[in-house]
């Protein structure tokens, strides 16, 4: 065995040949450790040198690539603290398919953790196909909360109000809130809130780890609007207003600022955690909710993204 030392002029050709053993031949640290002689850290140093130094060129030839390399560009784009990328289907105008799925794992795997966290959960289409994906899973250390109240204006269970639906499937605490999505009046609102039962709920959301939030927009088709839980005319209104789109009932404009009055003043929502000490994902693509996705990202009203490739480059492509 040929024992080499670790340095002096011979360095970048050991750093090659270990990165030629590590990426073309696919030998471990430990075999290229005892392949030239050297410790296991010497060779984890060798090959990281060959990277550094351009000895090595990485191409991962896959569409999955593009995907990878536009979250990165839109971690730093938006100083975003997490960002998936999923592939776009050309052939399709779903806004949930892709995304759903990678939301869905990324819920599970937080889930799976066995350190107790409290996630807090939003409401809307693509949460609720998500949601739809989870294998059953026995969760008694995490708390789950809702974000959002789960009554319709007819009295009835707000369709796309997910945490029952999750409760069920992962079988951790949940919390929900027993409240109308908008009430009727602001002094309403205000007493609601404040029921003994309703601040517990309240000060657990604000203490979430991790929140899965969606965005609708407010356009004609405008889920608030389509749902039932505004009129024809509050929607005009906010939309003259300068609202573009809407998390959990609370709507805002282009710059992401909050629209004065209308219906926020009526939202029965739990306010979004705190973007510096958790995390607030939100999964939406399609050219509907662009303009709610680069406000919500540049007013920092989120801090984590889930989306498709098409979305994520138009994001970029943004002034």
């Amino acid at each position: 065995m040929n024992t080499r030392q670790d340095g002096g002029s011979n360095r970048l050709d050991d750093a090659a040949r270990a990165g030629w053993l590590y990426y073309v031949a696919g030998n471990t640290q430990d075999q290229i450790a005892t392949t030239l002689g050297i410790s296991r850290q010497t060779a984890q140093r060798l090959v990281s040198l060959a990277v550094s130094e351009g000895l090595i060129k990485v191409r991962v030839d896959h569409p999955i690539a593009n995907c990878l390399d536009l979250a990165a560009r839109l971690r730093s784009r938006f100083a975003l603290d997490l960002v998936e990328v999923v592939p776009s289907d050309p052939n399709s105008s779903s806004t949930t398919i892709g995304i759903a799925e990678a939301a869905a794992a990324e819920i599970e795997r937080r889930l799976r953790s066995p350190t107790p966290i409290v996630m807090a959960i939003g409401t809307g289409r693509t949460l609720k196909a998500a949601i739809e994906q989870l294998p059953p899973m026995e969760c008694p250390q995490h708390k789950v909360v809702s974000l959002t109240g789960n009554i319709s204006p007819d009295g009835s269970a707000a369709f796309y109000n997910v945490i029952f639906t999750m409760a069920d499937r992962v079988k951790a605490r949940s919390f929900p809130m027993p409240l109308p999505v908008i009430a009727s009046s602001p002094e309403e609102r205000e007493m609601l809130l404040n029921q003994p039962m309703i601040q517990p709920t309240l000060a657990l959301a604000a203490e979430a780890d991790v929140t899965f939030i969606g965005i609708g927009d407010l356009g004609p088709k405008a889920p608030l609007y389509e749902d039932g839980f505004i009129s024809e005319s509050e929607l005009k209104a906010l939309q003259k207003a300068g609202g573009i789109a809407e998390i959990v009932g609370w709507v805002f404009d282009r710059e992401g600022r909050m629209i004065e009055g209308i219906t926020n003043d009526r939202v029965s929502s739990a306010s979004l955690p705190s973007r510096e000490k958790s995390l607030v994902i939100a999964l939406a693509m399609g050219e509907r909710k662009l303009p709610g996705i680069l406000a919500a990202a540049n007013r920092r009203l989120i801090n984590g993204l889930i989306t498709d490739e098409r979305t994520a480059a138009a994001l970029l492509a943004s002034i």
